[in-house]
């Protein structure tokens, strides 16, 4: 029973306390997951405040993965430009031929 309040206080301090992300924003299901995807990917080795403004370009060129499969390789390369390590856009790619 303690650790059910434990939990319920740390869930509560959270809803009150998180930071607005826009991977973190009201959306449909499918692209919450597809926000998620391509927010962790960013993410991987790099800070929240450098990866905001590269994810809602991303987003803004790449909306679903449907777009994210058929776009170009060297333009996806250029979206990721500045975020350094590009063999995480190259593996998220990837990650669609599974």
């Amino acid at each position: 029973m303690k650790d059910q309040t434990i939990t319920n206080k740390i869930l509560n301090w959270y809803d009150i306390n998180k930071r607005l992300l826009p991977w973190r924003k009201k959306t449909t299901s499918k692209k919450k997951q597809y926000y998620t995807l391509v927010s962790e990917f960013m993410l991987q080795q790099t800070q929240v405040v450098t990866v905001i403004p590269y994810f809602n370009r991303f987003i803004k060129n790449i909306p679903d993965l449907e777009t994210l499969a058929s776009y170009e390789n060297r333009k996806l390369i250029k979206l990721w430009e500045g975020l350094g390590y590009y063999s995480r856009v190259k593996n998220l790619k990837k990650l669609l031929k599974l």
